[in-house]
């Protein structure tokens, strides 16, 4: 592990615009991010976009082995052999799962192109076409009532000081009677919420993992590092001034306020060994996405190391509070007690990154995968012991909204 002479420093809060504002490789054009987005198709390309850059990778010249070495080093093996072997600017990129211990979806693909941020393109104004009527058969597991009853039980063991956070989630299984347009469901995602991170990537032999997240695990662009952990939720409004009501209330939230405290501290404890300098904020700001209000504070800093990559810190954080709760161990235990699924690539990471060891990781949430004529979506909340059953499954009623919307189905 790094080593190095470590401070922290107290700043106020970053804005997005600050601490998202790196120079994107290629060329900046009109169009120029919007084209990779038409260009997607699943199986054979993959997408990424952040509020730096859009990437979009075609074919595969390898797969990172499933193997006992740690993850990190499995992708650093793969991106070295590349270079040996000619490929002279080598990317990783794909999704890695919740559960460790499970094999990761990576992949260098054959050749990538690059853009500016979609959040910069003025063609991303445009809106996506609307979702043609469709019949969706759609099922909840859990229901609504058993989830609130496991949020009820998790909320009885914190009150008996079991353990103190757990981020408990749900899933809907839509179903269609005709085959899925994935990459019209990409666009909608897209350009929706432009300034986020919106990705599609194979996650297994006719199956894709595709979403619009809205936070940021870390990334690394040469020394600097930036993390942007999300904690405490609210879901919009369409009267605007309800909406700003629910965001001011959310910012004097004395429960969210502290769920955000505890992933804000988290991550500035799993990241404090790799850093010479630390900047935290001391009080969170508000980021919103077309469908949630979230807390939210900008985390940079500087590496002791230069060859500490982004995957590495990605490694080191995940899984932070925010997808899994206090203490880490206990929270793992209680969710695959009390979670009916297997979460698979949810509230693991899905990014890309480079043989320099620059990359962006970001928190694999607000997503779904889909096989032919199926969608599983997925949503969570945190639940703290002053938790309330019936708003935690409101909030992911909320959050299964940012897909909804992309499919047309209504809440």
């Amino acid at each position: 592990m790094p080593s190095g002479q470590f401070t922290t420093t107290e700043a106020r809060p970053a804005t997005a615009t600050e601490a998202r504002t790196a120079p994107a490789p290629g060329t900046g054009s009109v169009g120029a991010a919007t084209a990779l987005l038409d260009a997607y198709r699943p199986g054979t390309t993959r997408f990424f976009a952040s509020p730096t850059r859009t990437l979009l990778a075609h074919g595969v010249r390898a797969e990172v082995p499933y193997d006992e070495r740690p993850l990190p080093q499995r992708v650093a093996a793969t991106l070295d052999a590349q270079l040996r072997a000619g490929n002279r600017a080598p990317v990783v990129i794909g999704a890695v799962p919740f559960d460790h211990d499970a094999p990761a979806v990576l992949a260098v693909p054959e050749a990538v192109r690059w853009a500016p941020a979609l959040r910069t393109d003025p063609l991303v104004g445009i809106p996506a076409a609307p979702p043609a009527k469709a019949d969706w058969d759609v099922r909840q597991v859990p229901s609504a009532d058993t989830y609130a009853a496991a949020v009820a039980e998790a909320v009885r063991r914190m009150r008996a000081r079991e353990f103190s956070k757990v981020v408990l989630a749900r899933t809907l299984e839509l179903g269609s009677p005709r085959p899925l347009d994935i990459p019209a469901m990409l666009q909608r995602l897209a350009r929706r919420d432009p300034g986020g991170y919106t990705f599609a990537v194979p996650s297994g032999p006719g199956r894709t993992l595709l979403g619009a997240s809205p936070e940021l695990l870390v990334s690394r662009s040469g020394g600097r590092l930036v993390a942007n952990p999300l904690a405490g939720s609210t879901p919009r409004s369409d009267d605007l001034a309800e909406d700003v009501r629910r965001a001011a209330a959310l910012l004097e939230s004395a429960k969210d306020l502290h769920e955000h405290a505890v992933v804000v501290d988290a991550v500035r404890e799993a990241l404090a060994p790799y850093c010479t300098e630390l900047v935290v904020p001391e009080q969170p700001t508000l980021v919103h996405t077309a469908a949630m209000w979230h807390l939210s504070t900008t985390v940079t800093g500087t590496l002791a190391r230069p060859d500490t990559s982004a995957l590495e810190l990605a490694c080191a954080l995940h899984p932070t509070p925010a997808v899994c709760g206090t203490p880490t161990s206990t929270a793992r235990e209680v969710i695959a007690e009390l979670e009916p699924f297997d979460r698979g690539l949810y509230t693991g990471m899905v990014g890309w990154g480079d043989s320099n060891g620059d990359g962006e990781w970001v928190v694999t949430i607000r997503c779904a995968e889909a096989e032919e004529r199926s969608l599983r979506l997925y949503a969570g909340a945190g639940v703290v012991a002053d938790s309330s059953p019936q708003a935690e499954t409101a909030e992911t009623g909320a959050k299964f909204g940012t897909f909804l919307h992309a499919v047309g189905v209504e809440q």
